[in-house]
């Protein structure tokens, strides 16, 4: 019997559209509800965006204790950019709003271009974030249509591999393996800038984090199911 009070981490796999925090509550409101206690520690350990999904770990009880050394962990990701075109907040959350040529780009471009982000690198996190920027969201100032200016993050990124890549849609697929900090929608930014084009991020999974892989996490049907 797993004991939900004194504390586990839990994987899930979470669901495209969902924010990290909406997760978060869902498991926290279920586990009241199973364990008919009205309060319960639950957190979790690593943002992901609601248009990403794929691992999230969720502590309960002593375990949120463990958060910011799950944090630490290394992740993967399978992230699909679109070459030749930007946003905004460098994914789906905004329209286009440049387009770029592409006629140049080809796989061995993009090889020979990816080989300047493995490594240690600095990296500028996008302003629709949740760094915060005098006491306030990066995203709260950005939708507000305030400036905001970031400082560069020292991050490593271990491994990048391209899973595929088609020449007619422009879309390149990689397999990223990086530390905590990193920011996947900047990195597609800065591999635009790099193929002297644009790039955007059209799709994000979070495949492993640590030990805990995607296949093996929980959806919430199977949680509920399972408690």
């Amino acid at each position: 019997m797993i004991d939900y009070k004194e504390g586990v981490v839990l994987a899930f796999d979470k669901p495209l559209g969902w924010t990290s925090f909406q997760l978060v509550s869902k498991v926290r409101n279920t586990l009241c509800l199973h364990l008919h206690e009205k309060k319960l520690k639950v957190g979790h350990a690593g943002t992901l965006d609601p248009l990403a999904t794929g691992v999230l770990l969720i502590c309960t009880g002593k375990a949120t204790k463990t958060i910011d050394e799950l944090q630490a962990k290394t992740k993967e990701y399978v992230a699909t950019l679109q070459l030749g075109a930007t946003t905004a907040s460098f994914d789906l959350e905004k329209p286009i709003d440049a387009t770029f040529p592409t006629n140049h780009i080809t796989q061995a471009l993009i090889e020979d271009a990816l080989k300047q982000f493995v490594g240690h690198i600095e990296q500028i996190p996008p302003v629709f974030s949740a760094v915060k920027v005098d006491g306030k969201r990066a995203y709260d100032l950005a939708r507000k249509g305030r400036d905001v200016e970031l400082k560069p993050k020292s991050l490593i990124i271990d491994e990048i591999e391209i899973l595929d890549f088609s020449a007619e849609t422009m879309q390149l697929t990689l397999r990223i393996v990086c530390s905590k900090g990193t920011y996947i929608r900047a990195l597609a930014r800065d591999i635009g800038e790099a193929l002297q084009s644009g790039a955007h991020l059209i799709a994000l999974r979070r495949t492993r984090v640590g030990q805990w892989h995607v296949d093996d996490c929980l959806t919430l049907e199977k949680f509920e199911e399972t408690i």
